[in-house]
């Protein structure tokens, strides 16, 4: 699904970066800059915010090395 149009980030993007880096991510604006862009309108934040809590929670230490 389609998170952020401005970007065009979907939640499996977040996902996908959020376990690939070995980086503590806790915030929109370092997910943004994983993936290579910056936050536009700012509308989509909570939900990015959102995927990346669920991720973190799923994953607590955030050793990020998905199999």
């Amino acid at each position: 699904m389609i998170i952020c149009s401005c970007n065009v980030i979907s939640d499996r993007a977040i996902r996908d970066i959020v376990t690939s880096t070995e980086a503590r991510l806790s915030s929109t604006a370092q997910v943004y800059d994983c993936l290579g862009c910056i936050v536009r309108c700012g509308q989509c934040s909570r939900s990015v915010k959102r995927v990346l809590d669920e991720c973190s929670s799923v994953i607590p230490n955030c050793s990020f090395k998905q199999n």
